[in-house]
């Protein structure tokens, strides 16, 4: 499952997006994936937290093996223990 979770998180941050706000800080989504953000005051600093956010999403998910959404042609798929 590790290949397959590297995979995910890279394509999902392919498709982050990023936008200044009016106070100068920087907001980073993916789309598609409700809940998953990040506000920081550099775009670098945006990036990574971003990630980890996703990471961290992702490791709830798999936990509380709610289903996943696709990105792109990758899925993931959790099964009840």
């Amino acid at each position: 499952m590790g290949l397959m979770l590297s995979r995910y998180i890279q394509e999902a941050m392919k498709r982050a997006r990023y936008k200044t706000l009016e106070d100068g800080t920087y907001f980073g989504q993916i789309g598609g994936i409700a809940g998953v953000w990040a506000n920081e005051r550099t775009l670098d600093r945006c990036r990574e937290v971003l990630q980890e956010v996703l990471e961290e999403w992702l490791i709830l998910k798999i936990r509380d093996h709610d289903s996943i959404p696709r990105i792109g042609r990758v899925g993931l798929t959790v099964k009840a223990a």
